[in-house]
């Protein structure tokens, strides 16, 4: 048999309360919330995060000024070479296919294939072996 504590056995008529859980600050966020709290009177206060919403860390833009302010030649990247430019165009049409074909099947834009034709493209090596793949040409290294 069950054991029972000494001294009288009393009910507990106390009242419980139970609390809602507390508002996050997402919640107070909540256009609908903001909207309710400025409808009932209760003072609503808006403060304006500095550079709130952008994802800089440091200003990089001076950084890179100050280096190209310093820098004495001027600056001139690699473009493709005439011999691989025409080596792209000839097997293209050696395989009547169109730049935009050519884009399609090597997944990229049709922009970057006309680039290469025209020589303004800066050389990409993993778009170079694409396109080797794809027409069956040489077009990295010494061509012959």
């Amino acid at each position: 048999m069950p054991m029972r504590g000494a001294g009288p056995v009393t009910q507990d008529w106390a009242p419980v309360v139970i609390h809602k859980r507390p508002t996050k600050a997402s919640d107070a966020r909540d256009p609908k919330a903001v909207n309710a709290a400025l409808r009932s009177g209760v003072g609503v206060s808006v403060t304006k995060k500095f550079e709130g919403g952008t994802n800089k860390k440091t200003p990089q833009t001076a950084i890179n000024a100050r280096k190209l302010e310093e820098e004495t030649e001027p600056v001139t990247f690699e473009r493709v070479a005439t011999e691989v430019k025409h080596a792209i165009q000839k097997a293209r049409l050696e395989k009547k296919w169109t730049q935009v074909e050519l884009a399609k099947l090597i997944n990229e834009p049709p922009k970057v294939v006309q680039e290469y034709e025209s020589g303004k493209a800066i050389p990409n090596q993993q778009i170079l072996g694409k396109m080797e793949k794809v027409l069956g040409v040489k077009l990295r290294g010494k061509l012959k």
